[in-house]
C-alpha cells in the first residue's frame, strides 16, 4: 500500500531553516509528482510547491517563492522542502501530497511552527 510519511517539522525562530522530508513507500516514485501544501489554524489548505516526476522542473506560490527550495531524491524515494528565512505566517502542518494522474496520495503532515 502507498504511504507517504513527513519528518523534520519543528519550532525555529524567526529568520530561521528547516528541511521538511517525505519518504514514500509502496509506489513507483519516478512515476509521481511530488507536491507540498500547508494548512494553518482556521485556514484552508493551501498549495506549496510542486516538483515534477524527473524533479527537474519546479513550481512555488508566490509567498515562498525565493525562500523555499522542493526537491526529489529518486534513490532515496523521498522529496524534501528546503526552507529559509521563515516568517510567523509560515506556522502551519506541512503536508506532502504524491500525484499520478487523477490519483492522490497524502502523508500525515508535520507541524512547523515559527515564533519568537
Amino acid at each position: 500500500q502507498a504511504r507517504l510519511v513527513e519528518s523534520g517539522g519543528g519550532s525555529v525562530q524567526p529568520g530561521g531553516s528547516l528541511r521538511l522530508s517525505c519518504e514514500a513507500s509502496g509506489l513507483i516514485f519516478s512515476h509521481y509528482r511530488m507536491n507540498w501544501y500547508r494548512q494553518a489554524p482556521g485556514r484552508e489548505r493551501e498549495w506549496v510547491a510542486t516538483v515534477n516526476n524527473s524533479g527537474r522542473s519546479t513550481t512555488y506560490a508566490d509567498f515562498v517563492k525565493g525562500r523555499f527550495t522542493i526537491s526529489k531524491d529518486a534513490a532515496k524515494s523521498t522529496a524534501y522542502l528546503e526552507m529559509n528565512n521563515l516568517k510567523p505566517e509560515d506556522t502551519a502542518v506541512y503536508y506532502c501530497k504524491a500525484v499520478r494522474g487523477t490519483a492522490e496520495i497524502w502523508g500525515q503532515g508535520t507541524q512547523v511552527t515559527v515564533s519568537s
